[in-house]
């Protein structure tokens, strides 16, 4: 097709294509566990703040996305008993989450996959070329941020 060589240039279909492909690998490893990559984030998240409890509008902010989508995410992990909403005893009108024993196993296991495929892209690319792929995705992220708000 005549736009493959526009494809091969374009910064942003490079982002997007590696993106398609990294959730789909994910997919796949985390898969027996029927999580998704971003379902497998927040139960790591709720872990490594432990003993603290963690506030889905802490998530929303931390991960850069809209209250409405951690809510339905927090709703698909309590429903299969992953984790589970209470009150904030501090402040009634806010929720906590904690996780429950299933999901602390799967946030175990999620941290030991990223963990591996951390090391595996170290191994095989090395730091410095990941410091500075991932130094561009952030500006490029910038520049996609500002074009929005021009």
């Amino acid at each position: 097709m005549r736009i493959e060589a526009f494809l091969e240039e374009s910064p942003l279909f490079g982002i997007y294509r590696a993106s398609r492909k990294l959730d789909a690998a994910l997919l796949r490893i985390l898969g027996p566990n029927e999580v998704t990559f971003f379902e497998a984030l927040v139960l790591v998240s709720v872990l490594f703040e432990e003993p603290r409890a963690v506030k889905p509008s802490r998530l929303a902010e931390t991960f850069s996305t809209g209250r409405g989508n951690i809510s339905n995410c927090i709703s698909s992990l309590e429903a299969r008993g992953l984790l589970k909403r209470r009150i904030d005893p501090e402040d009634g009108r806010s929720l906590q989450l904690v996780l429950k024993p299933l999901g602390r196993k799967y946030a175990m296991q999620a941290i030991r996959i990223f963990d591996q495929m951390q090391k595996q892209f170290e191994k095989k690319i090395g730091m410095g070329q990941l410091r500075s792929a991932l130094h561009v995705v952030r500006q490029v992220e910038e520049l996609c941020t500002q074009a929005t708000t021009s």
